[in-house]
């Protein structure tokens, strides 16, 4: 049996999706944010050092990080069809995103989602100077980048139907939590590929069925 320790509102999610596409039998244990700080609990350390999620329990493995936690299922539930053929112009293109996901796409919107948040946890007489400078930082660095990144998305869909080729993958589950939180967080008007993508996705029984398990989910 396998365990995921589950974060509400986390990109934990990806992975129960991901349990879901593979039929496999697993186990939720959820962990409620701090409502002040929007952190893990505590408690998550008790499982890995760094207190993060999401982090699976399968027999006496225990495993970290996304993308790692992908890669350790598709070995461990071999012929599932998630997984490009070695050796192909497509498992290339499976691994790249796959690394993308979490290397290059999320970090401007953490970033964004961080430099927002300056103004709110500051003390009132210096606030509006912090507003300023996350607006300049947002204005002349961040924004820009999620621009690029988002244009990038919308071209590659053009591409094929997913982003490693022309058959869904694990690389759409891992892509799948950058494009909702730039949707919810930013909208994308004017990118089609980009709300056709998030649609088919949302449509997969699979992704309903995590979405039961996991229970709500808001891209935090």
């Amino acid at each position: 049996m396998i365990t995921v320790h589950h974060l509400e509102d986390s990109r934990s999610q990806r992975v129960l999706w991901l349990l879901e596409e593979l039929g496999a039998a697993y186990e939720v244990k959820r962990y409620a944010r701090d409502p002040k700080t929007r952190l893990a609990p505590p408690e998550l350390r008790a499982v890995h050092p760094l207190g993060k999620s999401p982090v699976i329990q399968h027999g006496d493995v225990i495993v970290a990080e996304t993308g790692a936690i992908v890669e350790y299922l598709l070995e461990a539930f071999p012929g599932s069809g998630l997984r490009p053929a070695t050796g192909t112009p497509e498992a290339r293109r499976f691994t790249y995103w796959l690394h993308y996901a979490e290397g290059s796409a999320m970090t401007p919107l953490l970033l964004k989602l961080i430099f927002s948040e300056i103004p709110k946890r500051t003390p009132g007489l210096v606030r509006p100077i912090a507003r300023g400078i996350s607006k300049a930082v947002d204005a002349s660095l961040i924004a820009p980048q999620i621009v690029a990144h988002t244009a990038y998305w919308e071209s590659e869909l053009g591409r094929s139907a997913w982003f490693a080729g022309d058959a869904f993958s694990a690389a759409d589950i891992m892509m799948s939590f950058p494009l909702e939180a730039a949707t919810s967080r930013l909208g994308m008007a004017g990118k089609p590929r980009i709300a056709d993508f998030l649609t088919r996705i949302h449509a997969r029984p699979a992704y309903a069925r995590a979405l039961e398990r996991g229970g709500p989910y808001a891209y935090a």
